[in-house]
């Protein structure tokens, strides 16, 4: 399958994309209306974000510089110690720009 890009096939595929978008989070917010949260989903939620973390930086992990190993590094620390995702990622990103700039 082939879409046209030169005329107007660049935004009949945004509009897609931004269909299936909202289509995933209304759905995801609908499904989750029928479930009750308890314990276990709590935690299942919680493991959720840690997951989503470990699937974008892993790939540095293989592919990746020093810088971005450092940053690795210093995230997963972070992680341990504060257990907030998004303090930790920005760690490592601090990590790996001074890591690059010096």
């Amino acid at each position: 399958m082939s879409v046209e890009t030169a005329d107007s096939g660049a935004l009949i595929l945004v509009m897609i994309m931004a269909l299936v978008t909202v289509a995933t989070r209304w759905g995801g917010v609908y499904v989750m209306a029928f479930v009750q949260i308890g314990p276990r989903v709590e935690q299942f939620i919680a493991a959720m974000s840690s997951s989503v973390l470990v699937a974008l930086l892993a790939p540095m992990a293989y592919q990746g510089d020093n810088a971005a190993r450092l940053a690795l590094l210093i995230t997963a620390g972070a992680m341990l110690i504060i257990r907030k995702p998004l303090p930790a990622i920005a760690a490592g990103v601090v990590a790996a720009a001074l890591f690059r700039q010096f």
